[in-house]
């Protein structure tokens, strides 16, 4: 009879709970919501993505003002919780070592890194306690970061995120294969990537814990993925509607009225399909692409004179409410999600319920 969730270990960090927060930008996975997760037992994850946007200065410095800003919010999520968390860091920012340098200087718990295969990733944080956990959609590219790692620096990753097509926001598959995604594909990847892992684990005696994303909504969900063999589970999309996420009520309840044909797949700007809430805006881009003058280049696969519009003004209006010039990402259950909650509420609900699948088998 399973009375308590086994914890995730990643290295010397014991996140009690083995729910990860996943990160959302722009400014929704930041100091609260992020503190909140980590004061239940699991653990948060800030999104450095986008933090220094809105700033009104003229020729600022992006990436020095990036950093800052990811700091800030380091300290501020410090000052309310003692648990554990990290920072996500895309590897298509154009300032991406830079902030890996800076979230590892702050001495955060992880840094987590997708949106591209995080190659020199041990490198940038060499002589530091943090932990590094790269985000992958196949075996392929758990081997391929396995392999270079250990030829490279001799290392490791802490942990492995295996993502699957059912994620909010931007996706590591193609767009054909996100149309001919299926219900088990996130398991039958869980399932390669340990085999994967466990080689390695065996050879060099070492662990790797796996965690599973994208597309997880509820307790039955982790329990699946405990039962294949992951130690963890990464969830997003149901975070954004809770108190304490810091977004605005009409933006959370874009995701309560959201029904299932709400959620569409578009082409990023970043050169990755993108699942997000359909909104006015989703069509007038599509019908009449915008031009637009960028002040940041904060993307390394951005060009304003080719993109049809700016994802990270598109995103920054999602905060404004603005719906009508917004992309608004989320994962593809968003529709399940009917109420605005604490977070220890939903926490409660997850746990109860994953205990009570692990029993039921």
């Amino acid at each position: 009879m399973i009375k308590e969730l086994k914890p995730l270990c990643i290295g010397d960090i014991e996140i009690k709970v083995p729910i990860i927060q996943g990160a959302m930008g722009v400014k929704i996975s930041t100091a609260p919501l992020v503190a909140a997760v980590a004061n239940y037992g699991g653990a948060g994850t800030i999104a450095s993505v986008g933090l220094a946007y809105g700033t009104k200065e003229k020729n600022i410095d992006y990436i020095k003002i990036s950093a800052e800003s990811m700091k800030s919010e380091i300290k501020k999520t410090r000052e309310l919780t003692d648990g554990v968390f990290g920072v996500n860091v895309l590897f298509a920012l154009s300032h991406y070592d830079e902030l890996v340098r800076a979230a590892a200087e702050e001495k955060v718990d992880f840094i987590v890194s997708g949106a591209g295969l995080p190659l020199k990733l041990p490198e940038l944080v060499e002589n530091t306690s943090t932990k590094i956990i790269p985000i992958v959609s196949s075996d392929r590219a758990a081997n391929i970061i396995l392999k270079t790692w250990k030829r490279r620096y001799n290392r490791f990753p802490d942990a492995i995120i295996i993502e699957g097509p059912f994620a909010g926001g931007h996706i590591g598959f193609s767009e054909a294969e996100l149309e001919n995604a299926y219900e088990t594909q996130l398991e039958d990847i869980v399932v390669d990537v340990l085999k994967i892992v466990r080689e390695y684990e065996t050879d060099y005696k070492i662990s790797i814990p796996v965690i599973a994303a994208g597309g997880i909504f509820d307790g039955k969900d982790i329990a699946r993925f405990l039962n294949l063999g992951a130690q963890g589970v990464q969830m997003a999309t149901r975070f954004v509607a809770t108190d304490e996420c810091a977004v605005t009520s009409k933006f959370k309840e874009l995701y309560i009225k959201a029904s299932i044909d709400d959620v569409h797949i578009i082409k990023s700007p970043v050169g990755m399909p993108g699942r997000v809430i359909k909104t006015d805006f989703i069509d007038k881009i599509q019908s009449s692409p915008q031009r637009f003058i960028c002040d940041y280049q904060c993307l390394k696969t951005c060009n304003p004179k080719t993109s049809p519009y700016c994802i990270a003004k598109a995103l920054c209006n999602a905060l404004d409410a603005d719906f009508d010039n917004a992309v608004v990402f989320a994962g593809r259950n968003v529709y399940k999600i009917k109420e605005i909650i604490p977070v220890n509420v939903l926490m409660d609900s997850l746990v109860k319920d994953t205990i009570q699948e692990l029993n039921s088998n």
